[in-house]
């Protein structure tokens, strides 16, 4: 699934000036609806959307595959862009490339304090669950940890975060360098599974489906379930984020996304088994290979799908990532647009969630 960073490189940091101070994106709906004489925010578009070839984002690859977003979107058109890690959605969506995005948690946090707030906004959440510590069968403990190499997907990363605060609340302590008590090892997921078959790593904290893969292909076990350190096992892995700027101009076409996102989720939670398939068929489609179907089946069993951002998460993951030392104290107020969100769950009668 996908998932993402804290840090941002100067080109991207660049590009949020840019987008801070108004450059680019609407011009042409705007020119559009002038010469129509319906208003910027009514006039139909183009609507950009990036999500990844995970099953932690099914709700994107189901219903994109299922024609959900297409549909509900009318009369916007869609175009969708898949990317494999958290920064370059985040460096699409500051330059300007696409206007919302299936994302992390940190990635979204790094995107709207690199732009001191004003970049994007979390218009509404996808996924839970999905995350686990899996180990060699000889360790039983987290003290067992102590001299092992551990496997995390990026430095600052959502999982590297879990990891490194975990071990700090087992009292092992690490570096950003690979020091430490045990040593932490940022690397592909792909490369994870290989190094782990391989013995050169002893562990890995890792998204859906790799640590599934870890167990059923590496031989495995998960030592620790993420959702049983988070209050009533919920916690964010995937939510939706958007371009304040597209927000502002095109609320209409917003509000639409939001009806296909809610759409798109009701269709995964209620018909997992043909949204099982199509997104199995979208990740073959875009990565040229699927999933094996026991793969996919027990990492979906890991996973929830919810319109709910899970807020509360997704601000305690930004304190860990101050604890650990990987962010500077950060003020996340205003990251969180949920009104046109709550107003699709209203309109079908459904629970308004929380932005705090």
């Amino acid at each position: 699934m996908h998932r993402r960073t804290l840090f941002a490189t100067i080109a991207v940091i660049a590009a949020v000036v840019a987008v801070a101070c108004g450059g680019g994106g609407g011009s042409k709906a705007n020119n559009n609806a002038a010469a129509s004489g319906t208003t910027a925010a009514d006039a139909p578009t183009t609507l950009r959307l990036g999500y990844f070839p995970n099953v932690t984002h099914a709700t994107a690859v189901a219903g994109v595959e299922k024609g959900i977003f297409a549909d509900t979107l009318k009369p916007d058109k869609l175009e969708v862009q898949t990317f494999n890690a958290g920064p370059a959605a985040v460096e699409a969506l500051f330059s300007d490339a696409i206007d919302a995005t299936y994302i992390g948690p940190n990635p979204a946090i790094n995107a709207f304090v690199q732009s001191k707030g004003e970049a994007i906004r979390i218009i509404s959440g996808a996924t839970s669950g999905g995350a686990a510590l899996v180990v060699k069968p000889a360790i039983t403990k987290a003290a067992d940890l102590k001299g092992k190499k551990i496997a995390s997907p990026q430095l600052g990363n959502t999982q590297d975060v879990a990891l490194r605060y975990w071990l700090d609340s087992q009292g092992i302590k690490t570096t950003k360098e690979g020091g430490g008590d045990a040593s932490i090892v940022p690397q592909e997921n792909a490369q994870t599974l290989e190094t782990f078959k391989a013995g050169t790593i002893d562990a890995a904290w890792v998204p859906e489906p790799w640590a599934t893969r870890l167990v059923q292909e590496g031989g495995g076990k998960v030592l620790v379930d993420e959702k049983t350190l988070w209050p009533g096992g919920n916690f964010v892995t995937t939510h939706l984020i958007v371009r304040t700027k597209f927000l502002k101009e095109h609320p209409a076409s917003v509000k639409r996304l939001l009806e296909a996102q809610v759409a798109a989720n009701a269709f995964v939670n209620d018909h997992p088994d043909e949204a099982r398939t199509l997104t199995n068929q979208g990740i073959e489609k875009i990565t040229g290979k699927k999933l094996a179907q026991p793969v996919i089946d027990a990492a979906w069993a890991n996973l929830t799908f919810t319109d709910d951002p899970i807020a509360s998460s997704l601000k305690e993951s930004a304190a860990h990532a101050e604890k650990v030392g990987l962010l500077a104290k950060v003020d996340l107020a205003g990251i969180y647009d949920l009104g046109p969100l709550n107003a699709v769950l209203k309109s079908k009668g459904q629970k308004e969630v929380a932005g705090s």
